[in-house]
């Protein structure tokens, strides 16, 4: 019987250098090496003795071998008996190499970093950092830096390429000072070479609190110098897209004050004055690059839709692309029934129409005869062109990269660049907005509709689901709607939550008289615009879904909105969640459903989302309990994210390096550009969107 055939070898794959590997961690030229700060410090400029050792805190000891074995016993391990003086001290390894065993072979003298605690033989060391040294080896003379790195590259590996970059560019002089002098005399900032140095090398005398609350003078300087490298790309950024041209799209009136004329209510002042920002911004012969923010309900559809009519009144196209297909649709509703009745046409775009609809309104995106095209990601994809898009409007831009909304804006083809008006429910904080948004100017709109009425929000335990469940089946019964958000479409092993299938189906057994439907976002994109048509016309009163409906939803009727495992969510989220309802005249509520017990962050941000219904104060709070993370979304592929300066509690060295940035990129723009290239490299030319 002939032998079957072993699978071939798959080719073993080359071996990666150490500068491959740190490489992956954005560590390539020296200046990188040189700005990559500790993470923390060791002291081992001093040796400790056994006996002055305290429980829970590292130290070095100094000790001479007399014994080792490898024992078996209650499992195999690498045991090392030593002397300090009088004192014995165990050392256990539990993983280890055969060289190890002769390395600590007895009257080898060790070094030793780690806690000291008290075993089962007297004091011991399980698994410390360890060095064999000569008797007379003096220690170091600085605090030792810890250093990020990555798997396959040591601390050491790590100390000794920073060393080398720093010692290179120290002998060629580059550590000199691109801050004016005035600028660190007003800020009484030291000088920058001492400032990298004592990071990296940090004295004895250096108080290892300074330095780890990032609070010491060197700390201060190095965080100044990256808030002034942002500022300086960011408004660099902006001086090159006001070099670009965009057409000028005067405010003829004609369509504007029809719109207007046809609204069924009329614009707050904070719409009236966005919109003549927007149509300042409009006319102007280099691109708008504007973000319009307002919380959930403000109205910020109706004053994209008066940008929308100029750029159309003006003979150009308008793109609007949201990231959901049911925030498209809601828009392409709302936007159709605002401007088709005063002569603009619009067209629907996304992944899920069928070829033949979609071939038609490509073709009608590509002749002009569409004058606004609504839809999702479809929009900037290969084969769409306009025939003369103007105007690029992006909600919820945060959802979006990048690059994502650079390719929708470079569908302009008879123009240099379109004008670009991004909207955000998501309020963005002053420091927020100062160093991550500094290339974007902001409207705001911080008023409500008159006529809405507040929503009241409350905190349930779990296990009261069912008197919700009853309260919930009233009101529905009285001609009420509602929601229920569950954060998970089927059962995870790991997470054990209730999942919008396992509610969907409880609630429809148990509640026979209720109309019930289901939305998530693995559904087709037909299913769910079938549903949610559905429950916009009241022929479903309860919709269970997961977070799909997060944003865009707009049903007046929906009262109650219920918020499975709250305590999961983070709070612009919740936030977003919430604003789905209240937007009626009836009194409205939403309940945030918990499972005990809750941690304290979980309990902070449920505090803050019960208190305040203000989405000012709540990104505030947000930026406060977990940093930009959530505001600045797929945006941080492009933006240079702070590594030391925390721009909540470094707001003055923002403030000051605001103005220094404005006054180098005026006075001093050699300066300006030899900082950028030390600080971002070729990163420096990130921000076009």
């Amino acid at each position: 019987m002939p032998r079957a055939k072993s699978p071939p070898k798959k080719p073993a794959k080359p071996p990666t250098s150490l500068a491959q590997k740190l490489a992956q961690i954005g560590l390539r030229n020296e200046w990188d090496f040189a700005l990559h700060l500790p993470i923390r410090y060791e002291d081992e400029t001093r040796i400790t003795r056994v006996r002055d050792a305290l429980a829970g805190v590292d130290c070095q000891v100094e000790v001479e071998v007399f014994h080792t074995e490898v024992a078996y016993r209650p499992r195999r391990q690498l045991v090392v008996q030593a002397r300090d003086g009088e004192d014995i001290l165990h050392l256990r390894f539990l993983n280890f190499y055969g060289s190890q065993v002769k390395q600590m072979a007895a009257g080898k003298r060790l070094r030793l970093f780690g806690e000291v605690r008290q075993g089962y033989f007297g004091a011991e060391m399980v698994h410390p950092r360890y060095r064999v040294v000569a008797g007379d080896e003096p220690v170091p003379d600085a605090l030792t830096p810890v250093y990020g790195t990555t798997a396959g590259v040591s601390q050491i590996a790590i100390r000794r390429v920073i060393d080398r970059a720093l010692e290179a560019l120290d002998g060629q002089s580059q550590f000199d000072d691109c801050v004016p002098t005035i600028v660190r005399e007003q800020q009484r900032l030291q000088p920058f070479r001492e400032s990298v140095f004592a990071l990296h090398r940090p004295s004895p005398s250096a108080s290892l609190t300074s330095l780890a609350e990032r609070t010491h003078p060197a700390w201060r300087r190095i965080k100044f110098d990256e808030l002034l490298s942002q500022q300086l790309a960011m408004k660099k950024a902006r001086a090159a897209r006001d070099a670009k041209s965009a057409p000028a799209m005067t405010s003829r009136h004609k369509i504007t004050q029809a719109m207007i004329a046809a609204l069924p209510f009329a614009l707050t002042a904070a719409q009236r004055r966005a919109a003549d920002e927007i149509s300042a911004d409009l006319a102007k012969t280099h691109p708008m690059q504007r973000l319009l923010q307002g919380d959930v309900g403000s109205g910020k559809t109706v004053v994209a839709a008066l940008a929308a009519a100029q750029a159309v009144e003006n003979g150009f196209q308008v793109a609007l692309m949201a990231p959901t297909e049911i925030l498209a649709e809601q828009h392409f509703r709302k936007l159709s029934d605002l401007l088709t009745p005063i002569g603009v046409t619009a067209t629907w775009l996304t992944g899920s129409l069928k070829a033949k609809d979609k071939r038609a309104a490509v073709a009608a995106i590509a002749q002009g005869t569409t004058q606004l095209a609504i839809g999702t990601h479809a929009l900037f994809q290969d084969g769409v062109t306009f025939a003369n898009l103007g105007l690029a409007i992006i909600d919820e831009q945060h959802r979006f990269g990048v690059g994502q909304r650079l390719a929708l804006r470079e569908k302009a083809s008879i123009v240099e660049e379109a004008h670009q008006l991004m909207m955000s429910a998501t309020p963005i904080p002053r420091t927020l907005s100062m160093s991550y948004f500094a290339d974007l100017d902001v409207s705001i709109i911080d008023e409500l509709p008159p006529g809405r009425t507040p929503i009241s929000t409350r905190i349930l335990a779990d296990d009261r689901r069912d008197e919700l469940l009853e309260r919930i089946r009233a009101a529905c019964a009285a001609g009420g709607q509602a929601y229920w958000v569950c954060p998970l479409i089927e059962e995870s092993e790991k997470l054990q939550l209730q999942t919008a299938v396992d509610t969907f189906e409880r609630i429809s057994t148990e509640f026979p008289d209720l109309r019930v439907g289901l939305v998530h976002g693995r559904m087709k994109p037909a299913e769910k615009n079938e549903v949610m048509q559905k429950f916009i016309a009241n022929e479903i009163q309860l919709l269970v879904a997961t977070t799909v409906i997060e944003v865009g939803v707009d049903v007046p009727n929906a009262t109650i909105m219920v918020i499975e495992h709250a305590e999961r969510m983070g709070l612009s989220q919740l936030h977003q969640l919430r604003g789905r309802v209240g937007r009626g005249a009836k009194q409205s509520a939403c309940v945030l459903l918990y499972q005990s017990p809750l941690g304290a962050l979980a309990k902070a941000r449920l505090k803050v989302i019960y208190e305040s219904t203000d989405g000012f104060e709540i990104a505030r709070q947000d930026l406060l309990i977990r940093g930009p993370g959530e505001h600045l979304g797929a945006r941080q592929s492009g933006a240079p994210l702070l590594r030391f300066a925390d721009i909540q509690r470094d707001v003055d060295l923002l403030d000051a390096a605001r103005d220094a940035a404005t006054w180098m990129l005026q006075h001093d723009s050699s300066n300006a550009d030899k900082h950028l290239a030390r600080w971002l490299g070729s990163r420096q030319h990130y921000l076009k969107a």
